[in-house]
Protein backbone atom coordinates (compact mmCIF):
# COMPACT_ATOMS: atom_id res chain seq x y z
CA UNK A 1 0.00 0.00 0.00
CA UNK A 2 1.61 3.30 -1.01
CA UNK A 3 1.85 6.12 1.50
CA UNK A 4 -0.22 9.06 0.20
CA UNK A 5 -2.50 11.83 1.45
CA UNK A 6 -5.29 9.32 2.15
CA UNK A 7 -3.16 7.24 4.50
CA UNK A 8 -2.12 8.22 8.03
CA UNK A 9 1.52 7.14 8.31
CA UNK A 10 2.37 6.26 11.91
CA UNK A 11 5.72 5.33 13.44
CA UNK A 12 5.35 2.78 16.23
CA UNK A 13 7.93 1.53 18.71
CA UNK A 14 8.12 -1.87 20.36
CA UNK A 15 10.38 -0.96 23.28
CA UNK A 16 11.94 -3.81 25.24
CA UNK A 17 13.84 -3.27 28.50
CA UNK A 18 16.66 -5.34 29.99
CA UNK A 19 14.11 -7.53 31.80
CA UNK A 20 12.42 -8.55 28.56
CA UNK A 21 9.35 -6.40 29.27
CA UNK A 22 7.55 -4.24 26.71
CA UNK A 23 6.30 -0.69 27.09
CA UNK A 24 2.64 0.07 26.33
CA UNK A 25 0.57 3.20 26.89
CA UNK A 26 -3.15 3.77 27.39
CA UNK A 27 -4.95 6.12 25.00
CA UNK A 28 -6.81 8.96 26.76
CA UNK A 29 -10.57 8.44 26.90
CA UNK A 30 -11.29 11.57 24.85
CA UNK A 31 -9.29 10.37 21.83
CA UNK A 32 -10.31 8.02 19.04
CA UNK A 33 -10.23 4.46 20.46
CA UNK A 34 -9.72 5.96 23.89
CA UNK A 35 -9.18 3.58 26.79
CA UNK A 36 -7.34 1.04 24.64
CA UNK A 37 -3.67 0.22 25.09
CA UNK A 38 -1.12 0.71 22.32
CA UNK A 39 2.57 0.75 21.55
CA UNK A 40 3.94 4.31 21.78
CA UNK A 41 4.58 6.36 18.66
CA UNK A 42 2.92 8.92 16.48
CA UNK A 43 2.31 10.39 13.06
CA UNK A 44 5.22 10.76 10.65
CA UNK A 45 5.35 14.40 9.58
CA UNK A 46 6.16 15.62 6.07
CA UNK A 47 9.86 15.31 5.13
CA UNK A 48 10.45 13.24 8.30
CA UNK A 49 11.87 9.71 8.31
CA UNK A 50 10.31 6.96 10.38
CA UNK A 51 13.28 7.00 12.75
CA UNK A 52 13.11 10.79 13.14
CA UNK A 53 9.41 10.54 13.94
CA UNK A 54 10.05 7.80 16.49
CA UNK A 55 12.84 9.73 18.14
CA UNK A 56 10.67 12.84 18.46
CA UNK A 57 7.46 11.11 19.52
CA UNK A 58 9.05 8.85 22.16
CA UNK A 59 10.82 11.76 23.81
CA UNK A 60 7.66 13.85 23.78
CA UNK A 61 5.32 11.09 24.94
CA UNK A 62 7.20 8.78 27.31
CA UNK A 63 10.58 10.42 28.04
CA UNK A 64 12.52 7.78 26.09
CA UNK A 65 15.56 8.77 24.04
CA UNK A 66 16.60 6.28 21.34
CA UNK A 67 19.79 6.03 19.31
CA UNK A 68 18.71 3.30 16.89
CA UNK A 69 15.69 1.23 15.87
CA UNK A 70 15.30 -1.97 13.83
CA UNK A 71 12.35 -2.44 11.46
CA UNK A 72 9.94 -5.09 12.71
CA UNK A 73 6.82 -5.01 10.51
CA UNK A 74 4.75 -2.58 8.39
CA UNK A 75 0.99 -2.95 8.72
CA UNK A 76 -1.63 -1.26 6.53
CA UNK A 77 -4.99 -1.26 8.28
CA UNK A 78 -8.32 0.15 7.15
CA UNK A 79 -10.79 1.48 9.71
CA UNK A 80 -14.26 2.71 8.76
CA UNK A 81 -13.16 6.34 8.67
CA UNK A 82 -9.47 6.13 7.78
CA UNK A 83 -6.55 3.97 6.72
CA UNK A 84 -3.33 3.85 8.70
CA UNK A 85 0.09 2.50 7.82
CA UNK A 86 1.86 1.39 10.98
CA UNK A 87 5.63 1.44 10.51
CA UNK A 88 6.76 -0.64 13.47
CA UNK A 89 10.33 -0.74 14.80
CA UNK A 90 11.93 -2.69 17.62
CA UNK A 91 13.86 -0.63 20.18
CA UNK A 92 16.11 -2.11 22.87
CA UNK A 93 18.82 0.56 23.11
CA UNK A 94 17.41 3.61 24.87
CA UNK A 95 17.91 5.94 27.80
CA UNK A 96 15.56 7.73 30.14
CA UNK A 97 13.01 6.57 32.69
CA UNK A 98 9.67 6.06 30.98
CA UNK A 99 6.59 7.90 32.21
CA UNK A 100 3.48 9.37 30.62
CA UNK A 101 4.56 12.96 29.90
CA UNK A 102 1.08 13.75 28.58
CA UNK A 103 -0.64 12.28 31.62
CA UNK A 104 -1.29 8.90 29.98
CA UNK A 105 -0.98 5.64 31.89
CA UNK A 106 1.95 3.40 30.90
CA UNK A 107 2.96 -0.14 31.80
CA UNK A 108 5.86 -2.54 31.30
CA UNK A 109 4.42 -5.98 30.56
CA UNK A 110 5.72 -9.48 29.91
CA UNK A 111 5.65 -11.01 26.42
CA UNK A 112 2.88 -13.44 27.36
CA UNK A 113 0.66 -10.85 29.06
CA UNK A 114 -0.63 -8.99 26.00
CA UNK A 115 -3.94 -10.88 26.07
CA UNK A 116 -4.74 -9.22 29.41
CA UNK A 117 -4.90 -5.78 27.75
CA UNK A 118 -7.29 -4.42 25.12
CA UNK A 119 -5.58 -3.08 21.98
CA UNK A 120 -6.86 -1.55 18.72
CA UNK A 121 -7.43 -4.21 16.04
CA UNK A 122 -4.46 -2.95 14.02
CA UNK A 123 -2.14 -3.91 16.88
CA UNK A 124 -2.87 -7.65 16.65
CA UNK A 125 -0.20 -8.22 13.98
CA UNK A 126 2.32 -6.24 16.04
CA UNK A 127 1.69 -8.44 19.06
CA UNK A 128 2.06 -11.55 16.91
CA UNK A 129 5.36 -10.24 15.54
CA UNK A 130 6.61 -9.54 19.08
CA UNK A 131 5.66 -12.97 20.36
CA UNK A 132 6.83 -15.02 17.38
CA UNK A 133 10.51 -16.10 17.18
CA UNK A 134 12.65 -15.50 14.10
CA UNK A 135 13.13 -19.22 13.30
CA UNK A 136 10.33 -21.59 12.33
CA UNK A 137 11.46 -25.21 12.06
CA UNK A 138 9.55 -27.65 9.86
CA UNK A 139 10.00 -31.32 10.64
CA UNK A 140 11.76 -33.35 7.97
CA UNK A 141 12.23 -37.03 7.20
CA UNK A 142 12.56 -39.55 10.01
CA UNK A 143 12.84 -43.34 9.95
CA UNK A 144 11.18 -44.09 13.26
CA UNK A 145 9.74 -42.56 16.41
CA UNK A 146 13.11 -42.39 18.18
CA UNK A 147 14.69 -40.42 15.33
CA UNK A 148 11.74 -38.03 15.25
CA UNK A 149 11.87 -37.33 18.97
CA UNK A 150 15.69 -37.09 18.98
CA UNK A 151 15.63 -34.51 16.17
CA UNK A 152 12.84 -32.56 17.85
CA UNK A 153 14.80 -32.49 21.10
CA UNK A 154 17.95 -31.45 19.25
CA UNK A 155 16.20 -28.49 17.66
CA UNK A 156 14.75 -27.38 20.98
CA UNK A 157 18.15 -27.69 22.68
CA UNK A 158 19.57 -25.40 19.99
CA UNK A 159 17.04 -22.68 20.75
CA UNK A 160 14.21 -23.42 18.31
CA UNK A 161 10.99 -21.98 19.78
CA UNK A 162 8.48 -22.66 17.01
CA UNK A 163 7.98 -26.00 15.25
CA UNK A 164 5.66 -27.21 12.52
CA UNK A 165 5.08 -30.94 12.77
CA UNK A 166 4.65 -32.07 9.17
CA UNK A 167 4.38 -35.80 8.41
CA UNK A 168 1.82 -36.52 5.70
CA UNK A 169 3.09 -40.08 5.27
CA UNK A 170 1.73 -41.11 8.69
CA UNK A 171 -1.81 -42.32 9.35
CA UNK A 172 -3.90 -39.96 11.45
CA UNK A 173 -3.86 -41.96 14.68
CA UNK A 174 -0.06 -42.26 14.76
CA UNK A 175 0.41 -38.62 13.72
CA UNK A 176 -1.65 -37.25 16.58
CA UNK A 177 -0.15 -39.67 19.10
CA UNK A 178 3.33 -38.45 18.17
CA UNK A 179 2.11 -34.86 18.32
CA UNK A 180 1.20 -35.39 21.98
CA UNK A 181 4.77 -36.44 22.80
CA UNK A 182 6.32 -33.58 20.84
CA UNK A 183 4.00 -31.16 22.63
CA UNK A 184 5.42 -32.24 26.01
CA UNK A 185 8.95 -31.58 24.72
CA UNK A 186 7.92 -28.12 23.54
CA UNK A 187 6.26 -27.21 26.83
CA UNK A 188 9.44 -28.17 28.73
CA UNK A 189 11.50 -25.90 26.46
CA UNK A 190 8.96 -23.05 26.45
CA UNK A 191 8.46 -23.59 22.73
CA UNK A 192 5.36 -23.99 20.56
CA UNK A 193 4.23 -26.66 18.12
CA UNK A 194 1.85 -26.19 15.20
CA UNK A 195 0.28 -29.19 13.52
CA UNK A 196 0.25 -29.42 9.74
CA UNK A 197 -3.16 -30.97 9.24
CA UNK A 198 -6.69 -30.04 8.24
CA UNK A 199 -9.05 -28.12 10.50
CA UNK A 200 -11.43 -31.09 10.36
CA UNK A 201 -8.82 -33.49 11.74
CA UNK A 202 -7.50 -30.91 14.22
CA UNK A 203 -10.96 -30.67 15.76
CA UNK A 204 -11.73 -34.39 15.48
CA UNK A 205 -8.66 -35.32 17.54
CA UNK A 206 -9.10 -32.37 19.95
CA UNK A 207 -5.59 -31.26 19.06
CA UNK A 208 -5.99 -27.90 20.80
CA UNK A 209 -5.25 -29.86 23.99
CA UNK A 210 -1.78 -30.91 22.85
CA UNK A 211 -0.64 -28.24 20.40
CA UNK A 212 -0.36 -24.48 20.17
CA UNK A 213 -1.79 -24.05 16.72
CA UNK A 214 -2.57 -25.19 13.22
CA UNK A 215 -0.67 -24.78 9.95
CA UNK A 216 -3.01 -24.92 6.96
CA UNK A 217 -2.13 -25.44 3.32
CA UNK A 218 -2.83 -22.75 0.73
CA UNK A 219 -5.77 -24.87 -0.48
CA UNK A 220 -7.31 -25.41 2.94
CA UNK A 221 -7.17 -21.72 3.81
CA UNK A 222 -9.78 -20.96 1.16
CA UNK A 223 -12.58 -22.53 3.19
CA UNK A 224 -11.19 -21.60 6.62
CA UNK A 225 -13.04 -19.29 8.99
CA UNK A 226 -11.38 -17.93 12.13
CA UNK A 227 -14.69 -18.37 13.95
CA UNK A 228 -14.22 -22.14 13.68
CA UNK A 229 -11.26 -22.19 16.02
CA UNK A 230 -10.78 -21.14 19.64
CA UNK A 231 -9.13 -17.88 20.62
CA UNK A 232 -5.50 -18.40 21.54
CA UNK A 233 -4.89 -21.09 18.91
CA UNK A 234 -2.13 -19.91 16.57
CA UNK A 235 -3.01 -20.15 12.88
CA UNK A 236 -0.51 -20.21 10.03
CA UNK A 237 -0.56 -20.98 6.34
CA UNK A 238 1.70 -21.36 3.31
CA UNK A 239 1.49 -18.74 0.55
CA UNK A 240 3.24 -18.34 -2.78
CA UNK A 241 1.92 -15.13 -4.32
CA UNK A 242 0.06 -11.88 -3.65
CA UNK A 243 -3.37 -13.46 -4.04
CA UNK A 244 -2.70 -16.11 -1.39
CA UNK A 245 -1.06 -13.59 0.94
CA UNK A 246 -4.07 -11.28 0.71
CA UNK A 247 -6.39 -14.21 1.37
CA UNK A 248 -4.41 -15.14 4.49
CA UNK A 249 -4.74 -11.56 5.74
CA UNK A 250 -8.48 -11.48 5.03
CA UNK A 251 -8.93 -14.79 6.84
CA UNK A 252 -7.21 -13.26 9.91
CA UNK A 253 -4.40 -15.83 9.90
CA UNK A 254 -1.75 -15.06 12.54
CA UNK A 255 1.28 -15.55 10.27
CA UNK A 256 2.40 -17.22 7.06
CA UNK A 257 5.40 -18.65 5.24
CA UNK A 258 6.10 -17.33 1.75
CA UNK A 259 7.94 -19.58 -0.68
CA UNK A 260 10.01 -20.51 -2.51
CA UNK A 261 12.40 -17.60 -2.07
CA UNK A 262 15.38 -19.51 -3.48
CA UNK A 263 15.67 -22.63 -5.61
CA UNK A 264 15.18 -25.88 -3.73
CA UNK A 265 16.13 -29.49 -4.39
CA UNK A 266 12.68 -30.63 -3.31
CA UNK A 267 10.94 -28.49 -5.96
CA UNK A 268 13.50 -27.96 -8.76
CA UNK A 269 10.78 -27.20 -11.33
CA UNK A 270 9.31 -24.28 -9.37
CA UNK A 271 10.67 -20.83 -10.23
CA UNK A 272 11.88 -19.05 -7.07
CA UNK A 273 10.52 -15.65 -6.06
CA UNK A 274 13.93 -14.17 -5.33
CA UNK A 275 14.59 -11.71 -2.52
CA UNK A 276 13.43 -8.64 -4.43
CA UNK A 277 9.96 -10.07 -5.09
CA UNK A 278 9.81 -11.41 -1.53
CA UNK A 279 10.50 -7.91 -0.24
CA UNK A 280 7.80 -6.43 -2.47
CA UNK A 281 5.23 -8.91 -1.18
CA UNK A 282 6.08 -8.61 2.50
CA UNK A 283 6.69 -4.87 2.66
CA UNK A 284 3.01 -4.10 3.11
CA UNK A 285 1.80 -7.43 4.44
CA UNK A 286 -0.58 -7.05 7.36
CA UNK A 287 0.70 -10.22 9.08
CA UNK A 288 4.17 -11.55 9.95
CA UNK A 289 5.81 -13.46 7.08
CA UNK A 290 8.58 -16.07 7.23
CA UNK A 291 10.88 -16.68 4.25
CA UNK A 292 10.90 -20.30 3.13
CA UNK A 293 12.78 -22.13 0.39
CA UNK A 294 16.54 -22.70 0.29
CA UNK A 295 17.06 -20.88 3.59
CA UNK A 296 20.39 -21.01 5.41
CA UNK A 297 21.09 -19.76 8.92
CA UNK A 298 23.13 -16.84 7.60
CA UNK A 299 20.11 -15.68 5.55
CA UNK A 300 18.31 -14.59 8.71
CA UNK A 301 19.61 -11.02 8.97
CA UNK A 302 19.02 -10.29 5.28
CA UNK A 303 15.54 -11.83 5.43
CA UNK A 304 14.64 -9.38 8.19
CA UNK A 305 15.96 -6.51 6.10
CA UNK A 306 13.55 -7.65 3.39
CA UNK A 307 10.61 -7.44 5.78
CA UNK A 308 10.51 -11.01 7.06
CA UNK A 309 9.65 -12.06 10.59
CA UNK A 310 12.44 -14.58 10.14
CA UNK A 311 13.23 -17.76 8.22
CA UNK A 312 11.53 -21.13 8.02
CA UNK A 313 13.29 -24.29 6.93
CA UNK A 314 13.52 -28.05 7.10
CA UNK A 315 17.11 -29.06 6.33
CA UNK A 316 18.71 -26.00 7.92
CA UNK A 317 17.19 -26.80 11.32
CA UNK A 318 16.35 -30.51 11.08
CA UNK A 319 18.68 -33.23 12.31
CA UNK A 320 22.32 -33.34 13.30
CA UNK A 321 23.61 -31.85 10.06
CA UNK A 322 21.24 -28.91 10.07
CA UNK A 323 22.07 -27.77 13.58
Amino acid sequence: MPVDHKVVHVAVAVIENDNGQFLIAKRPENLDQGGLWEFPGGKVEKHESVFQALKRELLEEVNISISQATPLIRIPFAYNDKTVLLDVSRVSDFSGKAFGKEGQQIAWIEKNDFSSYSFPLANKAIINAVQLPDKYMISGDFKNKKMLLDYMRLGLEHGIKLIQFRAHHLDDVLYFELAKEIYLFCVNFNAKILLNTSLEKYKKYHAEKFSHGLHLSSKEIKSFSSSEIDDGVLTATSVHNQEELTLAENKKIDFCVLSPVNSTLSHPDVAPLGWERFKQLTEHAAIPVYALGGMRKDDLAFAKECGAQGISAISTFWGKEGL
